[in-house]
């Protein structure tokens, strides 16, 4: 079984390709099921968010894999083949695991180093894990790139030199309308985004804060953390009135403020400038929005282009060398585990052998005395633990260097170690389920 991710972003893909691609959990959902559902992947995660869609999987074989996952995505998504083979992306292996963790830390981001992509992949390693589609292979890899992404945060500068899409958007508004401490500023939407741009926008100190959103109870929840106030989807046109900034985030599939709706609000507002930031995929906001007077419209493209080539810094260098050495250690720790099942086993048949002689022992001096007894079992027991302790140490060490099949397997011939021995052997416990 080898480690594929296939998908395409932000770096490869323009941004109307991206809006067709992109997946909400039901889209996931049905991806990964079609796709776990083919005799050559047996383990399926999808992460799909405003920079980019991906499928990461344990195949067969890595052109069966290529195939499929291109299948299906021309499937659910509808896009063309033809259309979505150029700018797609494979990885294959040590190199799919390295592209793992460079995205959970963020470096592979429109605004490198946010933390936002570390949720995203947390969710879709649950909605893996709940329809059992992650097995070993894909829990163990998300499962170390979120310790990994932790760490870029935890015990490297990123976050301080990390732009986010919130910040670009109200540097724009600003631009255009002046200090944020003299505005009024509405956010559509009450999702992870949303509550992003809600709580910078407080932190930074707006005049007012207004949250609306289709679901009433989250947008109050929201407002009660930001200080702001809450308003429902179906009062959308008089907020948009009352607001010099207006940031949509909302996860619809169609426009949610249409060039219809943002023109009334300009006429209610008696012509007064206006600035929209859209960080939607697909937009929430009309795109010909920006050809009235008086209004201007920051989208994900633009903002991109805020940032392209704005985080080149010591800071998002000591992550990438973060990632190097993350990349090396779990690679030599997966190496390590296609011997694990014959190490397991040797042990085990080692302890059955001293159990036996220890057993013999006792029917032939039954008058031992204990303490003389615990002293023959802890030479016995230390005999076999340095007797197996170089060739298991070696064995290791030789797995890391692409040699570890051939080694167990003289291991098993030498020792007679059978193959249903070392199955027992390495059965793992019950996992728990959830996150660590």
């Amino acid at each position: 079984m080898s480690l594929v991710v296939l998908g395409l972003s932000h770096h490869t893909a323009p941004l109307s390709l991206l809006e067709s691609m992109s997946l909400d959990a039901a889209g996931r959902g049905r991806l990964a099921a079609g796709l776990f559902a083919r005799d050559n992947l047996s383990e399926v995660t999808v992460v799909s968010t405003c920079n980019r869609t991906e499928v990461y999987a344990e195949s067969l074989t890595f052109h069966g894999a290529v195939t499929d996952i291109t299948d299906a995505l021309t499937e659910v998504t509808g896009v063309a083949r033809d259309e979505l083979r150029e700018h797609l992306y494979v990885h294959y292996e040590d190199r799919a695991i390295a592209h793992a963790f460079t995205v959970a830390c963020g470096l592979d981001s429109m605004a490198v180093g946010e933390a936002q992509i570390l949720g995203q992949m947390r969710t879709s390693l649950r909605e893996a894990q709940r329809a059992g589609h992650a097995g070993p292979s894909l829990n163990t890899l998300f499962q170390q790139a979120l310790r990994v992404g932790k760490r870029a945060h935890t015990e490297t500068g990123i976050d301080a030199v990390s732009v986010s899409l919130v910040e670009a958007g109200l540097a724009r508004a600003e631009r255009d309308l002046g200090p944020l401490s003299g505005l009024d500023v509405l956010v559509v939407g009450a999702g992870g985004m949303s509550s992003l741009a809600a709580t910078t926008v407080a932190r930074r100190g707006v005049r007012s804060l207004t949250i609306v959103n289709r679901t009433l109870s989250k947008a109050t929840r929201l407002a009660e953390r930001t200080g702001g106030r809450s308003r429902p989807l179906d009062e959308l046109g008089p907020a948009l009135a009352d607001a010099d900034v207006v940031i949509s985030c909302t996860g619809s599939t169609g426009v949610v403020v249409s060039l219809a709706c943002a023109a009334d609000a300009q006429v209610a507002r008696g012509g007064r400038p206006q600035a929209y930031v859209d960080l939607a995929l697909p937009h929430d906001v009309a795109p010909e929005v920006d050809s009235l007077n008086g209004v201007s419209l920051a989208g994900l493209a633009s903002l991109g282009e805020d940032l392209a080539g704005s985080q080149t810094s010591s800071e998002v260098q000591q992550v990438a060398d973060l990632v190097i050495g993350e990349v090396a250690a779990y690679l030599t720790s997966r190496a390590a585990e296609t011997v694990a099942p014959t190490v397991a086993a040797l042990r085990s048949h080692a302890a059955d052998v001293v159990a036996g002689e220890l057993s013999r022992l006792d029917q032939r001096l039954p008058d031992l005395d204990d303490t003389s007894r615990a002293e023959v079992q802890l030479a016995v027991h230390r005999i076999v633990e340095k007797l197996l302790h170089t060739p298991t140490v070696r064995v290791k060490e030789l797995a890391v260097g692409g040699q570890g099949d051939g080694y167990a397997q003289a291991l098993r011939e030498l020792f007679d170690l059978g193959p249903g021995e070392a199955a027992t052997a390495s059965v793992p416990p019950p996992r728990s389920g959830g996150m660590p």
